[in-house]
């Protein structure tokens, strides 16, 4: 645990107190900027460490600003994933298109990042861990708010109170649930469901994905560099979110083994390796859409707030764009008028990158054999990159500048 000093502000009052509940990458890149506007922050994880590895993720836009301001660019252009190839494949194993992922992506070739998750999450932890306090292996268990402060109890047994709580803990957050209810009255499914984990690279695969797809299921090997292992990729469709198995991994795994039984390609080499795997992420695939992103104290951002889903390529740069906006409108105001700065300037944004869903969905996951078609033929047809966006829902808030108070 590391922790900052406590010294007073520029007028000489105490610093404001914060408390982020959530290590990954909103909560520690809100944990730099309201340290550089003058709080005293303490981030809370419930994980006894930060995660390593972790599926390649995109830093687009906006958030590219971000991170620079940071101090954080070079090293994450350093980690940068060099993917050069994308290819399609029939049911039958034949090949479709094999095209650079920019074509599909939209990406700024030279200008975009991507990276392991893991490598974003290590350089957030490195800039900010000196100044801040980092509570692992806890989590929040109750907040009551008052006109002084939040009185936090943690599920370790602590009690502190705070002038201020963020919710930074992901698309299934507790503090949202704390604040808003339930997650079923905010979560927008969309369809489908995925897993993803390791597994050896037996197939030469080398800075490249390939994707098999059959109607409503694909599967797709991610070769990140030259590594002996990929990260394997199953995703289907279903109608309704499979709440029967939503907290049973072996039951997660026997669902997606089912619907993939008959599958053809490197599918059977895929679920023997699923079954083995020590580390397998399921989940549905949805946003999270709220009315209002705070109540009285206690705010939201990342995908606890806003979650976009994968199928946007928005997630990782909504949550830090998200948490420079929100520091930077706390930075002279109190909780009130800091947290309606925040949603004023930043929905807009949010809206416009949740509405990309609709096409990231129709390119990688056709549902029925006639959407299928159209869309291998449209990745046949596929010959040269796309035009850009005069102005692409990625890049389209500006930053304001920020004016560190200590």
């Amino acid at each position: 645990m590391t922790r900052t000093e406590e010294p007073t502000g520029t007028r000489g009052a105490p610093r404001r107190t914060a408390l982020v509940s959530g290590a990954s990458i909103a909560g520690p890149a809100l944990a730099f900027w309201l340290n550089r506007h003058g709080y005293s922050v303490t981030v809370v994880e419930k994980a006894a460490a930060l995660r390593s590895g972790g599926f390649p993720i995109d830093v687009r836009g906006t958030a590219l600003e971000v991170v620079r301001r940071m101090g954080i660019l070079p090293q994450l252009r350093d980690a940068h994933i060099d993917l050069r190839r994308l290819t399609f494949l029939e049911g039958d194993g034949t090949q479709v298109a094999s095209v650079h992922p920019h074509h599909v992506t939209g990406g700024v070739a030279g200008h975009d990042l991507e990276v392991r998750r893991g490598d974003l999450t290590d350089a957030l932890y490195t800039a900010v861990r000196d100044d801040v306090e980092f509570m692992f292996n806890d989590s929040i268990a109750t907040l009551d708010q008052s006109d002084h402060g939040v009185d936090v109890t943690f599920h370790g047994g602590g009690r502190r109170t705070f002038d201020m709580v963020f919710g930074a803990d992901g698309m299934h957050s507790r503090t949202r649930e704390l604040l808003f209810g339930p997650e079923e009255q905010f979560q927008r499914y969309l369809g489908y469901c995925f897993a993803v984990f390791p597994m050896r690279n037996t197939f030469g695969l080398s800075h490249e994905t390939v994707m098999w797809n059959a109607p409503g299921r694909a599967a797709a090997l991610y070769a990140a560099g030259d590594d002996d292992e990929v990260h394997a990729f199953l995703n289907f469709a279903r109608s309704t979110p499979p709440f029967d198995v939503s907290r049973n991994p072996m039951a997660q795994r026997g669902l997606v083994a089912k619907v993939f039984a008959d599958a053809g390609w490197h599918v059977p080499d895929m679920l023997a390796a699923m079954r083995d795997a020590d580390d397998v992420f399921f989940d549905t695939v949805g946003q999270i859409h709220l009315p209002r992103w705070s109540s009285g104290r206690v705010a939201l951002l990342g995908d606890a707030a806003y979650a976009p889903s994968f199928l946007t390529g928005q997630g990782t740069s909504l949550a830090l764009v998200g948490a420079y906006m929100l520091a930077h409108s706390l930075a002279d105001n109190d909780h009130t008028t800091g947290f309606d700065a925040y949603e004023h300037h930043t929905r807009e944004f949010v809206t416009m990158n949740q509405a990309l869903v609709g096409k990231g969905g129709a390119t990688l996951f056709p549902t029925t054999p006639q959407a299928l078609e159209q869309r291998n033929d449209r990745l046949r047809s596929l010959t040269t990159m796309p035009t850009p966006e005069r102005r692409p829902a990625h890049s389209a808030l500006t930053l304001p500048e920020s004016r560190p108070t200590v």
